[in-house]
């Protein structure tokens, strides 16, 4: 594998967990300087990495369209094409970052030499490869995956580096002055989530925007995919004094602006989402707000004290974010001084004097609370 001339790296899906893959890629490209270096994504995905310095092409996977396959001989027959181009890319080295059924079929399908992955990826994705590793012993995702690296022999770089493209930073530029914003700090609220469960209310959020601009913030600012504005709808019309001090940009902007608008917050507030993979990897400050999942094993890599969150231990039960009664209730349990309080630590210049509810917390609030009510 020394002489590895062109390598693939399958990560399709999510947005949160292509985002945070990136260092398997800056790895690679430290590895193999003179290799060519592709990524296998989502179509949907691909502005996520397609300005990455050490990748030369993002190959796109139409998973949405491939999805009618059993149903559409044409989309079946365009599949076999797609597959078989695949292959013709004669790629020696491929790595399975994902590990599921799918993920190791477009890896077995490559016919590469030497396809690496984990011995205990689900749906039997094992069988794609030709090198199976045993799972890491380390608790955190982004570990797990540069394991497979360090398996190999290839010395893992903790790069969490993201890109804008030059057309997205440019966009970003100039609708940032007519909104005012030139020079002005702004925070990116982060709402929505695919899985209900992982939603912090919208009532919440909502008590969040006045301390926070009452914290020097200038602007608060929506950030969202078109499918998710229906998770955004009571937060814009809420108060009007609420709703005027912000700006809603929930599937109004590509996944590109999106990276771009993240990219020179002050502050990005999020469910666990994308948002805050896409804020570690601009090395913004983040808080992620944590529910049903373990921000050790998925939260914002290297700053997982940024977060403000329920432990469940203290429950002694078991928790599943699939389940949304469960994870609801968890979630609801932060509460806007929790989150207030967490923002006053990391930022204690910002910090403010006002008693009036709802605008101000000590700033020793936090997880000895949530873990109080956790395990009420």
């Amino acid at each position: 594998m020394a002489q590895s001339k062109r390598i693939l790296i399958v990560r399709p899906s999510a947005l949160g967990d292509v985002c945070r893959t990136v260092p398997v890629l800056a790895s690679l490209r430290r590895a193999y300087p003179q290799a060519t270096i592709d990524w296998l994504v989502q179509e949907d995905f691909a502005a996520a990495i397609r300005a990455h310095p050490a990748l030369d092409e993002a190959v796109l996977f139409p998973r949405a369209r491939f999805a009618r396959w059993w149903r559409d001989p044409a989309v079946a027959w365009e599949m076999l094409h797609w597959f078989a181009a695949l292959r013709r890319r004669g790629y020696d080295l491929v790595f399975d970052c994902q590990g599921l059924g799918r993920s190791g079929l477009i890896t077995w399908a490559t016919f590469a030499k030497h396809r690496i992955g984990l011995r205990s990826a689900r749906e039997f994705g094992w069988l794609g490869y030709t090198v199976r590793h045993p799972p890491a012993a380390a608790k955190h995702t982004v570990q797990q995956m540069m394991w497979l690296l360090t398996a190999q022999g290839i010395e893992p770089r903790y790069d969490m580096s993201l890109y804008v493209a030059d057309a997205d930073r440019a966009w970003w530029t100039d609708r940032r002055a007519v909104l005012g914003l030139a020079g002005e700090s702004y925070v990116v609220l982060a709402p929505t989530s695919r899985w209900p469960s992982k939603r912090w209310p919208q009532r919440s959020w909502s008590a969040l925007v006045g301390p926070l601009l009452a914290r020097g913030f200038g602007r608060a600012i929506l950030v969202g995919s078109p499918a998710e504005r229906e998770q955004v709808r009571e937060i814009v019309s809420r108060e009007p004094e609420v709703a005027a001090s912000l700006i809603d940009l929930v599937g109004r902007t590509s996944l590109g602006q999106t990276m771009a608008v993240i990219a020179d917050a002050a502050l990005v507030i999020g469910n666990d989402s994308a948002p805050l993979h896409m804020a570690v990897g601009f090395a913004r400050p983040c808080l992620g707000l944590y529910g049903p999942t373990d921000p050790q094993e998925v939260g914002p890599y290297g700053v997982d004290d940024a977060v403000a969150c329920i432990d469940v231990s203290a429950r002694g039960e078991s928790i599943d974010y699939k389940h949304p009664g469960l994870g609801n209730a968890l979630m609801c349990l932060i509460q806007p001084a929790d989150v207030l309080g967490r923002v006053d630590q990391m930022f204690p210049e910002r910090q403010i004097a006002v008693t009036k509810p709802g605008l101000s917390v000590p700033s020793d609030r936090g997880s000895s609370t949530l873990t109080e009510r956790a395990a009420s």
